[in-house]
C-alpha cells in the first residue's frame, strides 16, 4: 500500500509544458521524505501537513515495504516508527543503513520506547521524536537531516 497522493496536470497547452518542466526542476531540489508507520490515519495526516510545507512525501505501512520502496525510488530522509508489526523500526533502520548509508533516518517513538530510539541513534539514526510530536519539530529535524545528507554526499563525491 503506497499512500502517494500526488496529482498531475494533463492540459496540452504550451504553458502546461513550461509548468511541468519548471515544476519538475523545482522538485529535483526538494527533500524526498518516506514515512513508515502502520497507523494509516497518522500517515495520511502527516503526508498532507508535510506536503503543505513543500516536501516530496510518500508513505508505506511497514519496514518491508520501506525497503522495497527505497530500492527503486530516491529518498533523502526516512521518518520511521519504532513499533510496527513484522519488521520493527530497529530492524528496518539496520537494513536501510546497510544498503543506503547516506539516507538519514528519524525515529518516532511512544513515551515508553525512548531507550529503543536512543539505541536507534547508536545504530545510525539521525535523531528521534516522541509521539505525538509537534509538526514544526518534525519539519526542523527533516530539514537538518536533509542538510546533513547533502553535505555527506558532497564530501563523498569530493573525496573520489
Amino acid at each position: 500500500m503506497n499512500l502517494s497522493l500526488g496529482a498531475t496536470k494533463t492540459s496540452h497547452s504550451p504553458w502546461n509544458y513550461y509548468y511541468k518542466r519548471s515544476h519538475n526542476a523545482m522538485e529535483e531540489s526538494k527533500c524526498k521524505v518516506l514515512l513508515v508507520d502502520d497507523e494509516e490515519e497518522f500517515l495520511k495526516t502527516l503526508i498532507k501537513r508535510l506536503r503543505k510545507r513543500n516536501f516530496l512525501v510518500d508513505a508505506v505501512p511497514s519496514g518491508e515495504e520501506a525497503l522495497a520502496y527505497i530500492k527503486s525510488n530516491p529518498v533523502d530522509v526516512v521518518v520511521l516508527d519504532v513499533r510496527m508489526p513484522g519488521m520493527d523500526g530497529i530492524q528496518t533502520l539496520n537494513a536501510i543503513k546497510a544498503t543506503h548509508p547516506l539516507i538519514e533516518v528519524i525515529m518516532l517513538t511512544g513515551h515508553a520506547n525512548v531507550e529503543v530510539a536512543v539505541r536507534g541513534m547508536d545504530l545510525g539514526a539521525f535523531d528521534y521524536l516522541m509521539k505525538p510530536m509537534d509538526i514544526d519539530d518534525l519539519v526542523y529535524k527533516i530539514e537538518d537531516a536533509y542538510k546533513r545528507k547533502k553535505l555527506r554526499e558532497k564530501l563523498e563525491t569530493e573525496g573520489k
